[in-house]
């Protein structure tokens, strides 16, 4: 026996070794959409993950817990949602090769202070009987008047609308959103009311053709058996920009300030973005995965391929304020 064997076995003898360190996070998805992934991180790695459901005042509490906080990562959805976080002054740069390799650039922050975990794009719901493959192709074309009455939509002043025009000033300009928000108003079918899957309701009982939504509803509509003649009525079209591709958005990361387990929370970064927890991540939620190589689930993979819009989502976060000044000016709900 070598000295520092002796010498381990009598420390392991008096007391037991100090385990890992918990990693906490607070996170605005529901945590049993994400408790899957984290789970395999834990069997990996013998890290246990605390998960703390924070719907509303994220930025409040981080700020008001400053360096006592608990919370080692922020998970949220929508870039605004992360860039706000960012803006906070909450969170923290992280130095990881692993992170850059897996997330492409557009995916992530230029400053190392957030990354994409999964996407989704925010597509048109078509009714399989009165839209013909092929008739709708750009985002653009939403705002022509032969869909008059024909569209409907969730708030225009819900945040993956509002990214949705915060892209669309990306590429064109305010000026020409505008115009384009009010194209599209003028065509909706009724008021604004309800979420994704209320939209595609609406269609299957015929009160439009067209509807935008996120792409994961569909599985969640298919897993749902009171939903299933909703998504059955409807295919997934894959709209572009003009200039451009198929608009996304994120589910992302980022450490905090104060990460009293800065170790094993960078740890954590670098196992979701893995190939194993991709493809879990996508499995559960009916998500695109971030790293090129990591399989998609059978079913997204159904929905057929798509090109993701290159532009930079931080830009398109820049633009949230004048989204929801444009969608406020032509009173979108109105």
């Amino acid at each position: 026996m070598t000295i520092r064997t002796h010498l381990l076995a009598t420390v392991t003898g008096a007391c037991a070794l100090p385990a890992f360190a918990d990693v906490s996070i607070y996170t605005t998805r529901q945590p049993e959409l994400i408790q899957p992934v984290m789970d395999a991180f834990t069997a990996e790695t013998g890290i246990a993950v605390n998960l703390a459901f924070v719907n509303e005042g994220l930025i409040e509490r981080l700020t008001a817990e400053g360096a006592r906080s608990p919370a080692d990562l922020v998970m949220t959805v929508d870039i605004a949602n992360m860039q706000r976080v960012v803006d906070s002054g909450t969170v923290q740069p992280v130095d990881s090769q692993v992170l850059l390799d897996a997330v492409p650039a557009n995916l992530r922050s230029a400053d190392n202070t957030w990354f994409g975990l999964t996407t989704r794009a925010r597509i048109v719901y078509a009714s399989k009987e009165r839209v013909a493959e092929g008739e709708i192709t750009t985002y653009e074309d939403l705002a022509d008047p032969k869909w008059k009455g024909r569209i409907c939509t969730r708030s225009g002043l819900h945040d993956y609308n509002l990214a949705l025009l915060s892209a669309y000033i990306a590429h064109h300009g305010e000026e020409e959103a505008k115009v384009w928000a009010q194209g599209l108003k003028d065509n909706l079918a009724k008021k604004p009311e309800g979420n994704d899957r209320a939209q595609v309701k609406s269609i299957w009982a015929g009160e439009c053709d067209i509807s935008l939504g996120n792409t994961y509803y569909m599985g969640q509509m298919l897993a749902d058996p009171e939903q299933v003649e909703w998504a059955d009525s409807v295919s997934i079209r894959f709209p572009t920009f003009e200039d451009g591709g198929t608009h996304v958005n994120i589910s992302g990361i980022a450490m905090t300030q104060s990460a009293p387990n800065k170790e094993e929370a960078l740890q954590l970064m670098e196992f979701l973005v893995s190939p194993e927890a991709q493809a879990i991540y996508a499995e559960e939620n009916n998500e695109y995965p971030v790293l090129p190589s990591a399989a998609r689930s059978d079913l997204v993979q159904g929905w057929g391929d798509f090109t993701v819009d290159d532009i930079d989502l931080t830009e398109v976060a820049g633009h949230r304020a004048a989204a929801l000044r444009i969608m406020e000016e032509v009173n979108f709900d109105g």
